[in-house]
């Protein structure tokens, strides 16, 4: 199993409006077919001093194994992603893990 957690932070300048088309993005990746298990978050409203809560979204995937991820890397979905909302990242930490 493989779990693949993307933290992003979005530009201080992204409007609401981008915020939402930027998460239903997100969403359209629950769709490909090699994906065990999705979820989209925002920081939880938890106050610890080891607690990260700056980004704007966190995605969350599972997949079966390496083979799945590395498809879900190439995928049109995931490309299509990418190509129209990297413009909005200001950063981008992923962590994977097995």
């Amino acid at each position: 199993m493989i779990a693949h957690h993307v933290l992003f932070w979005l530009k201080a300048d992204t409007t609401e409006e981008q915020k939402v088309a930027f998460r239903n993005s997100l969403q359209t990746l629950e769709n490909i077919e090699v994906v065990k298990t999705f979820h989209i978050g925002v920081p939880a409203p938890i106050e610890r001093a080891v607690v990260d809560t700056t980004y704007t979204f966190s995605l969350i995937l599972f997949f079966e194994d390496l083979a799945a991820h590395d498809v879900y890397q190439v995928h049109p979905l995931h490309k299509a992603f990418l190509d129209e909302f990297r413009v909005y990242f200001d950063k981008v930490v992923i962590y994977d893990a097995e």
